[in-house]
């Protein structure tokens, strides 16, 4: 029931978001801006870990933004069953402090396959210089029992190799404080992951994107742990539409 509900009323916000609505003087508008994607991956990769068993799967989306806030939709397909087996809806607002520091602020609802579902809270602080740091602090306070928070401190950087292509640098590490449900039941260095992506414009609106990410254990706690991190190989392809 949970689910239903949650379901329910995040999908009623993505249909109201979706709709040009009258601001307070006649003539102007909330000005809506969003994209859809869809595309597979060698397997699926979070936090480390191979949820798909080094099996194929189709992942898509939708992200709908207007006013700083952005409502989020993602799916995971598992190739072999044809089953959806995760659904996350994401309400998140952006904004810039000043000149050098934005934050973003949100919540992640994952609906499960064979699981609880479960909620998790963030915050991210990204300085607007070289390589773009940003650290994110998430906080799962629904199904985690212990402290339930997991940090990540990332770098990206762009590169414009021609008009209609562009590569994407990126680094990440994390450390878990107790995420029991997701992560572990560990305060430890958890992975890192390296990634390397491009976006080839084949129109002002469709984009086709490659990705490769490389990911291992920061620490031996997270290497031994009952659900121990290796090393990850991930491989992929996205279309975008712009809109």
């Amino acid at each position: 029931m949970k689910t239903q509900k949650s379901i329910v009323a995040l999908f009623a916000l993505l249909v109201l978001a979706s709709v040009t609505i009258p601001a307070a003087t006649a003539s102007a508008a909330i000005k809506v801006e969003g994209d859809a994607y869809a595309g597979i991956s060698s397997k699926y990769l979070w936090r480390g870990f191979d949820l798909s068993n080094g099996k194929a799967v189709a992942q898509g989306g939708m992200d709908l933004s207007a006013h700083g806030v952005t409502l989020s939709y993602w799916s995971n397909l598992d190739l072999r069953s044809s089953e959806l087996n995760e659904t996350d809806f994401t309400i998140d607002y952006s904004t810039d402090l000043n000149d050098k520091l934005a934050l973003s602020v949100g919540n992640i609802f994952y609906a499960l396959d064979g699981a609880s579902d479960t909620n998790e809270l963030y915050l991210g602080l990204s300085l607007k210089t070289l390589l773009s740091p940003t650290l994110t602090v998430y906080y799962d306070y629904d199904q985690a029992q212990e402290t339930g928070l997991y940090y990540t401190l990332a770098i990206s950087h762009d590169l414009e190799i021609s008009k209609d292509f562009s590569l994407s640098l990126g680094g990440l590490i994390s450390y878990n404080q107790k995420s029991d449900y997701a992560v572990g039941n560990y305060s430890a260095l958890h992975n890192y992951e390296l990634s390397l992506s491009g976006a080839y414009a084949i129109t002002d609106q469709i984009s086709i994107s490659p990705s490769i990410i490389y990911s291992n254990a920061l620490s031996d706690t997270a290497k031994n742990s009952p659900n121990p991190i290796g090393s990850e190989f991930v491989g992929g392809l996205n279309l975008t539409l712009n809109f």
